[in-house]
């Protein structure tokens, strides 16, 4: 049971909408990995809502009585797995869109007509 309510869920929804606006509105490839990059900050805070636990400790077992609150240990492993990935993700597009720039001289997705079929 979330004790927040709805708060961090609305969070979550506007930053992946205002991720996916940016990107789909976006006129620089630099700009649109930005926006991918705050559309998936989204899932940090989805992750961080549903692993939250009021008066909930570290999961380390050997230190906390069997009673005691813990939180999930699953969700704080998939938000580390999360960033990694996202960091990942987001330096591989900016080298890709520099690359671009290298060989085109923009990065107006608009202006690349080398790239149409």
């Amino acid at each position: 049971m979330n004790l927040l309510g709805p708060l961090p869920y609305l969070v979550a929804g506007w930053l992946l909408l205002v991720g996916v606006y940016g990107l789909v509105t976006s006129r620089n490839l630099i700009h649109a990995v930005g926006c991918l990059a705050v559309a998936q900050s989204s899932t940090y805070v989805l992750l961080l809502t549903v692993g939250f636990r009021r008066g909930g400790t570290a999961p380390v077992y050997s230190d906390t009585s069997p009673r005691s609150v813990v939180v999930d240990p699953v969700v704080q492993a998939l938000a580390l797995t999360d960033v990694v990935v996202g960091a990942t993700v987001t330096a591989l597009l900016l080298a890709l869109v520099i690359q671009l720039h290298n060989r085109h001289s923009t990065i107006d997705p608009d202006r690349l007509n080398a790239l149409r079929g």
